[in-house]
């Protein structure tokens, strides 16, 4: 069996991204609240806000648990390719 490396993720990507993350929603949250509009248009806005970030979290869970998935399934059939590869003896004579 094959042993395939797997790229790791660094700290600083995961701060990186967290940081992103956080700066992005605190700075969309500063300009709603400080949006010369009325309160109706800015909880609308917030609520579109709201509905991005929790598409985006579970977009992010989809694709994960999607190549997750895809991951066990090509190692199944790397295993059972494996096994008939070892079980197979082209220079066996059936009796």
């Amino acid at each position: 069996m094959t042993n395939r490396i797997q790229p790791q993720q660094t700290p600083a990507f995961y701060a990186q991204a967290i940081a992103s993350f956080g700066i992005s929603l605190t700075a969309m949250t500063l300009a709603l609240i400080y949006l010369p509009a009325s309160p109706w248009i800015r909880a609308f806005l917030t609520l579109g806000l709201l509905y991005v970030v929790t598409s985006t979290v579970v977009l992010c869970k989809v694709v994960r648990d999607r190549q997750e998935v895809s991951e066990v399934t090509n190692r199944v059939d790397q295993a059972r390719l494996d096994k008939l590869l070892t079980e197979h003896d082209p220079f066996r004579v059936e009796a």
